[in-house]
């Protein structure tokens, strides 16, 4: 059974890891850009509110970016209170004015005294894994006053979070092969340690190819599933996100 799992994950990667899945996902929103800082400011906001149907999500990401005047890195270093009114009839889903608004505070406290966003995930990381940089982001990103309502947009795999929406942006920023639908900008934290993004539907799939047991969709169920995953690939094991995403969302097997 499991040479024709591995077989089957490896031809889905190279089905869905193609160039067109950009245009219909959140990755998207990194790829307006090429200075290193404005692609991890733009995957973060954008991974942040990537849950709901695409096009809203790719929409609400690009309002953000507009707000920003397509320039984030600038826009995070040197706005001011008065710059974020813009935001006050933002809204996506149970993301409020109030949430986005301290996301771009707190992202200039990041930059402006952490390091940037990178920084804060390598300290993390030199704790001793993905978890520990995730912990990291907690902490720092929840470092100055904040609404406690935003804690929830922030998951923490400390409190047996899945943390998808995190996974996922580090998966676009470690990763890179053949597709370049991930960037690889940053180079210290390696491939081989980062987790799945497990959504509903990379778990329904995962579940029915016995790879997955545990029944609910939390940090350890991660932790099961790439482990399971490092046995077809210990260097990559999260490109075959590509392949349970894609077989979940197209429906297809």
């Amino acid at each position: 059974m499991i040479p024709q799992v591995k077989s089957l994950l490896e031809k889905k990667y190279l089905e869905y890891a193609t160039e067109e899945f950009i245009a219909l996902d959140p990755v998207q929103i990194p790829h307006y850009f090429s200075k290193k800082e404005d692609i991890e400011i733009a995957g973060f906001l954008a991974a942040s509110i990537a849950w709901g149907q695409r096009p809203v999500i790719l929409k609400n990401a690009k309002t953000i970016l507009s707000f920003m005047d397509y320039d984030p890195h600038q826009f995070i270093l040197h706005h001011t209170n008065a710059d974020l009114i813009v935001f006050n009839n933002f809204r996506h889903r149970t993301m409020l004015a109030e949430d986005i608004k301290f996301f771009i505070t707190s992202l200039k406290n990041i930059y402006q005294n952490h390091g940037g966003l990178e920084q804060v995930f390598i300290n993390g990381f030199k704790k001793g894994s993905v978890k520990e940089s995730i912990n990291e982001l907690n902490s720092v990103f929840f470092s100055i006053e904040h609404p406690n309502r935003t804690r929830k947009h922030i998951s923490n795999p400390a409190k047996n979070s899945a943390a998808k929406r995190l996974n996922m942006f580090l998966r676009w920023m470690v990763r890179q092969d053949h597709s370049s639908i991930d960037f690889g900008v940053w180079k210290t934290i390696p491939s081989s340690q980062l987790m799945i993004p497990l959504d509903v539907h990379t778990a329904r799939n995962a579940r029915q190819l016995g790879l997955l047991h545990r029944k609910s969709n939390d940090w350890k169920a991660v932790e099961e599933l790439t482990h399971n995953l490092r046995y077809f690939d210990a260097n990559d094991p999260v490109k075959y996100d590509y392949a349970l995403f894609g077989m979940g969302i197209y429906n297809q097997n």
